[in-house]
């Protein structure tokens, strides 16, 4: 089985009694197991800033970006050594992978980046990807690595996705604050997780995530047909359990329907640079009929691209259908709005959501 685990910075910051080092010995340790019975392992990993921070004796997380740059770079040296000692011990080797916005949201990168991780897994070595902290900007940035956990599940085209957290399982409410919070064991299917993204909450001082970008998350990987598991990742005997199949945390179910490769791309790793709303007879055709979409089904161009960037599809009252890449710039696309005859976006270049 191929298996795409992420750990993020609450969990990697560790405690007095079990620090940073014992948190990844733990986790080599189990990953070195369920590499023995012969799965493929991705570690997508956060903590480059947080250790950062914790190395220079920064008692708040910075804000601003610059300083969180310097923060990660200073983190990111000692967070692969701490993994290729961990790894090394059991005989594991480890490969550093740093991966902006900008690399998924090419397809030619897009392409590269899949091709690197997949050598390295027909080596048997163990990619640990982590968002590039250092030279990322604010529009080439994931936000969370809970989103390029799901990314790179999708590039590699793995079966399972296993979001490691500071919470047992998924509930219905916010268990810290509500006690009468009731727990999800299985998400069935994409309309039951998007009822229960109302309940998502933010994420702590240290992280940048929370339950919304892990909803966020699930949604991308299971719509591209790979199973979610969502638990607890204190105790190492949970990812044991996982790694073994067992009924741990919330297991989101895979779409019965998956995007094909290259729609799962321009569904989920585009950076779009405008949106493009459309009438009802247009959501019609685009959701019914798989129909391109013309500029007679247009009512409004809304931001600045180019010909060939990617665009947002909205219905008229807002809501997102899709995305894919536009024929022609934003420009020449107001000239166009309600003309028949002329193609906007392709269907072969868009995806719905």
């Amino acid at each position: 089985m191929r298996r795409v685990i992420k750990v993020g910075t609450s969990l990697l910051r560790g405690s007095r009694l079990r620090p940073t080092a014992a948190v990844i010995a733990d986790l080599a340790a189990s990953l070195h197991s369920a590499h023995r019975r012969g799965d493929s392992l991705v570690l997508v990993t956060s903590g480059a800033v947080g250790l950062g921070c914790q190395v220079l004796e920064l008692e708040q997380r910075p804000s601003l970006v610059v300083a969180l740059q310097a923060a990660a770079a200073v983190g990111q040296g000692r967070l692969m050594a701490l993994y290729q000692d961990a790894f090394a011990v059991r005989g594991l080797v480890v490969a550093q992978v740093l991966l902006t916005r900008g690399d998924l949201a090419s397809r030619r990168r897009y392409q590269n980046a899949s091709h690197t991780l997949e050598q390295l897994l027909s080596w048997g070595v163990v990619p640990v990807v982590n968002e590039n902290d250092t030279l990322a900007t604010d529009e080439l940035r994931f936000g969370d690595n809970d989103t390029l956990s799901a990314l790179v599940a999708v590039a590699v085209e793995a079966d399972e996705l296993i979001l490691l957290t500071d919470v047992d399982r998924l509930y219905d409410g916010d268990p810290r604050t509500n006690a009468q919070a009731n727990p999800i064991a299985e998400v069935r299917d994409l309309d039951e997780l998007n009822r229960l993204a109302s309940v998502a909450t933010g994420g702590g001082q240290w992280g940048t995530g929370g339950m919304t970008t892990k909803l966020a998350a699930a949604r991308i990987a299971t719509s591209s047909g790979i199973r979610v598991r969502l638990a607890d990742g204190r105790e190492p005997a949970v990812l044991d359990a996982l790694l073994a199949g067992a009924a741990v945390g919330t297991v989101f179910q895979p779409s019965s329907k998956p995007l094909a490769d290259r729609k799962r791309w321009l569904a989920h790793a585009l950076l779009p640079k405008g949106s493009l709303r459309v009438d009802a007879g247009a959501e019609r055709a685009l959701r019914d009929q798989g129909a391109s979409l013309l500029a007679v089904g247009l009512i409004a161009v809304e931001g600045d691209f180019r010909a060939r960037e990617a665009v947002r599809l909205l219905a008229a009252d807002g809501r997102e259908l899709g995305r894919g890449l536009a024929t022609l710039d934003s420009d020449s696309l107001r000239g166009l709005i309600g003309r028949e005859g002329v193609q906007v976006v392709h269907r072969d270049q868009l995806a719905l959501v």
